[in-house]
């Protein structure tokens, strides 16, 4: 989460400096009702939209980080147990 700038835009639990208002909060994951507002909250959805925001929506903001399918699970379990 930290290597990939994630701190940037979102607001995120246990992250120095992870406090941004650009993007939604990532702090209680486990609980929103979505992912990106499109998705289902499920861990294949979050390891989806992380790898691949633009392909899930086209008009989103956020970038195509190049995160790798076992970081995209690392960090989905990072946020969904916070």
């Amino acid at each position: 989460v930290a290597r990939y700038g994630c701190a940037a835009c979102h607001e995120i639990k246990c992250v120095a400096h992870a406090d941004s208002k650009v993007g939604p909060s990532l702090t209680a994951m486990r609980e929103q009702s979505y992912v990106a507002g499109v998705l289902p909250n499920t861990a294949p959805n979050l390891i989806r939209w992380i790898q691949h925001p633009r392909a899930v929506d086209p008009q989103t903001a956020m970038p195509e980080l190049g995160v790798s399918e076992r970081e995209a699970r690392d960090m989905a379990a990072y946020l969904y147990n916070q």
